[in-house]
């Protein structure tokens, strides 16, 4: 008898975790959610778009040229996403209050923020870098991202809540040669993510970080359009070849579900397997 009391126990339990994991699934949808996301014309920012989209989120898409901004809307509209672009240069304060103040009036809120902008005007030995390099990259690649955190969390909190993600690098926790500045500005958000983390969640705010590893990008050109760097890169991977975009955004639009409600204050680190921390 109690064998068979256990048995029915056990059967309800697991009964009633699988519509618990079903209930959960159905909520990942970003559907009625407001997305920003900076520097998202093409590469990462442009697959982020993609992909909060496809999971029905109306996403907000901007580059500093028109141009890029309307290439990246008709894809995104042939699609079948909710979109809205306009040109920002998240450099400029009164470009990031007008990337805002457009999402408030044309989409009534914001609930995630997806801090993708960066720069890197230097390549070569750290030592030979100035100050006007150091002044560029921790303008665009740091205080932008804090200033429009910033700026959208008040709209977050009318909401009951909010996402805030940035994406920083591999060469946060392993600098790469002649990369040194701007991986030390990707660093830097790491410790912006564990600052922030605990202060917004009290605002049911969750503030997360996505580092990738080499992906095919036009910013990464650089490094994988040179066959031997690629062959050397592919060495330290346990998946032998370099990232994709989407690989990215898939990620990040999970970081940005309900599935990943008790996730705050991290930074997962997409690289192939590449041996950046423990």
């Amino acid at each position: 008898m109690t064998y068979m009391v256990t048995m029915r126990s056990a059967f309800r339990f697991l009964k009633m975790n699988f519509v618990s994991g079903q209930r959960s699934v159905s909520h990942s949808s970003l559907t009625g959610k407001v997305a920003i996301v900076t520097a998202s014309t093409d590469g990462i920012g442009l697959a982020t778009a993609q992909a909060l989209g496809k999971r029905g989120a109306h996403v907000v898409v901007s580059s500093r040229r028109q141009a890029n901004v309307d290439k990246a809307v008709a894809l995104l509209q042939s699609q079948s996403i909710k979109v809205t672009g306009t040109t920002c240069n998240v450099g400029s304060g009164e470009d990031r209050e007008k990337l805002v103040r457009m999402t408030l009036d044309q989409c009534g809120g914001i609930d995630i923020l997806v801090s993708n902008a960066a720069v890197n005007p230097f390549f070569g030995n750290i030592m030979d870098s100035t100050e006007d390099v150091w002044d560029k990259i921790l303008s665009v690649n740091v205080k932008s991202s804090f200033l429009m955190t910033k700026l959208v969390v008040p709209h977050m909190e009318k909401r009951g809540g909010g996402n805030v993600i940035f994406v920083s690098s591999v060469g946060a926790y392993q600098p790469m040669q002649a990369l040194g500045p701007y991986c030390v500005s990707k660093t830097a958000l790491l410790g912006l993510t564990r600052a922030l983390a605990p202060e917004l969640a009290q605002s049911n705010i969750r503030v997360n970080c996505v580092a990738p590893g080499v992906i095919k990008t036009r910013f990464s050109s650089a490094l994988w359009k040179n066959e031997d760097v690629v062959e050397e890169l592919k060495k330290q991977l346990s998946i032998k070849r370099l990232g994709e975009p989407e690989e990215i955004g898939g990620v990040i639009a999970f970081l940005c579900s309900e599935e990943a409600s008790y996730i705050t204050g991290e930074t997962i680190t997409v690289t192939g397997g590449m041996g950046c921390r423990l």
